[in-house]
């Protein structure tokens, strides 16, 4: 257990700075913004009722107080990152580490496989605590009350076990983790679904009672709490668990309950090259890159009138212009400020393909595939620029979709400026895979974990930054500082350039240094 706790050290740290900062930023800024009744009825009818919002955030029972807006926004958005990295966690203790045969060495060993089984959850389960404590803490300084802080963060951190146990049952069914996530993966998405058909179509309510989701809603955290809807999701991580248990038991190590065919017809498309064979295996996670990308700019695009116009209180304009916007009264100004997020999720994306890198390494595929007439630099070169190159269609999606959103929604925002707010996420892509890179060839083990560690941290320092009012020249320590709120604000091409140039230099540094070094396995 202490094995699993330490591997997903970065995750769990990521994970739990997120919470407690979103819990408090949230928390603080309503009290700042919405002072008096009167600012809170006009908040709650621009907001609340307008079935864009609902879909990100959920229901909402009572927006007039802060611990019910907190029990809405907070609520409503750490629940998903919840179920995510509850999905994450179990997957990576029980499928990957089957997949890198560790499982059988630990299982040759005096430990039984539930006893392997049961360790690797509960590690799972001490980093839904830890989140659950991080939420609290920032609920707190925030200005709520103990006990309502409580219970909203256990309404928030409930779905971790559910999703664990899900994770869970998918691994015993999935033959490989990709599997095992796509599976799990498409559980939280129809989760969301059905949280949104309850939330936002009329005489559908009854649908929240199907989905972990919707429980955490129904526990109404500050709004009449329900305390005996735990039992659901109390039951259901029961019922998963145990299934899993069972399933465990009577399938081998390293394979699935769907079981993958013997046989196929051969299909050779894509096979010229290793960009080309890393393009096939990559293709279906692209797409859904792609995909839900696209369709939350379209959406965030489709509001961007709405929320703009929707009568955002003086303080809250002042609160905003800390981020550098000079507020948010025009749809570009919206767009400017939520295309910070896109940054983000580029970021990601850039560190989770080097990461992908190492996966064919420590999995010992790279020694086959090297030992044919294929040098290392032209393979990792190869793969940094298909990264790159995702990375564009992404941005470049982003910000064609914001664009077609808000043009549907009756918002005048132009093309170009949108296009240039997608070149601000592929400048820190590219300097993100730069990073990755060198940190993967320097520190093949921990490099990927650091990437990520450095993507989160980069993201809070600006966030934290503007919320703190600390000096300019520290808030510039992080790349997300030299970003334009495009379309809102004047384009930053040098600086962009800049940035670009440094992941660049670092990528070129990675793949000497990887030419120069052995490989190193799991």
């Amino acid at each position: 257990m202490r094995r699993a706790l330490n591997d997903a050290r970065v995750r769990t740290i990521g994970f739990v700075a997120l919470f407690g900062l979103t819990a408090y930023a949230d928390t603080a800024a309503y009290a700042h913004a919405y002072p008096t009744l009167h600012s809170r009825i006009l908040f709650a009818d621009s907001f609340v009722h307008n079935k864009a919002i609902v879909l990100f955030y959920g229901k909402a029972y009572n927006v007039l107080t802060a611990g019910g807006y907190s029990a809405w926004r907070v609520g409503g958005t750490l629940s998903i990152l919840a179920a995510i990295f509850g999905l994450l966690g179990a997957v990576r203790v029980l499928r990957a580490e089957e997949d890198g045969g560790r499982s059988e060495l630990v299982l040759a060993g005096a430990v039984s496989r539930r006893m392997q089984f049961t360790c690797g959850l509960t590690a799972t389960m001490t980093g839904a605590l830890a989140l659950g404590v991080a939420e609290f803490a920032g609920l707190r300084a925030g200005g709520l009350a103990a006990a309502g802080s409580a219970f909203l963060a256990l309404s928030s951190v409930i779905a971790v076990p559910v999703f664990a146990g899900i994770g869970a049952v998918v691994c015993q069914l999935a033959p490989t983790r990709r599997m095992a996530i796509e599976l799990g993966g498409g559980a939280v998405a129809l989760a969301f679904l059905l949280r949104v058909l309850a939330d936002t179509v009329g005489g559908a309510g009854w649908v929240s009672w199907l989905t972990p989701l919707g429980w955490a809603e129904q526990l109404r955290a500050f709004t009449g709490e329900q305390p005996v809807v735990l039992l659901l999701p109390l039951a259901a991580t029961v019922g998963l668990i145990v299934l899993a248990q069972h399933l465990n038991t009577v399938r081998d190590i390293g394979t699935g309950l769907l079981t993958s065919h013997d046989t196929a017809a051969p299909r050779l498309r894509w096979l010229g090259s290793t960009t080309a064979q890393a393009f096939r295996l990559e293709l279906t996670s692209l797409m859904w890159w792609i995909g839900g990308v696209s369709v939350f700019a379209f959406i965030i695009g489709l509001i961007a009138k709405t929320t703009a116009s929707g009568g955002i209180p003086r303080r809250l304009q002042q609160e905003l212009a800390r981020f550098g916007t000079g507020g948010v009264s025009k749809p570009a100004d919206y767009l400017g400020l939520v295309f910070v997020s896109f940054v983000l999720v580029v970021a990601l994306f850039a560190v989770s393909q080097v990461a992908a890198l190492r996966h064919e390494e420590s999995d010992e595929r790279l020694e086959t595939l090297l030992s044919l007439p294929v040098s290392r630099r032209s393979w990792m070169s190869g793969r940094l620029v298909l990264a790159a190159t995702a990375a564009a269609a992404i941005s470049l999606c982003a910000g064609f979709l914001s664009w077609a959103g808000a043009t549907s929604g009756g918002a005048n925002v132009s093309l170009g400026g949108l296009l240039q707010a997608g070149a601000n996420c592929l400048a820190i892509g590219i300097l993100f895979i730069g990073i990755a890179a060198l940190l993967f060839s320097l520190l093949p083990r921990r490099g990927t974990g650091i990437a990520y560690g450095l993507v989160v941290v980069a993201f809070l320092w600006q966030l934290v930054g503007a919320l703190l009012d600390v000096p300019r020249w520290v808030r510039d320590l992080t790349p997300f500082a030299h970003l334009g709120f495009a379309p809102a604000q004047p384009f930053r091409a040098s600086d962009l350039l800049v940035l670009a140039a440094i992941g660049l230099v670092s990528a070129g540094a990675g793949i000497r240094y990887f030419v120069r070094r052995d490989l190193v396995g799991a």
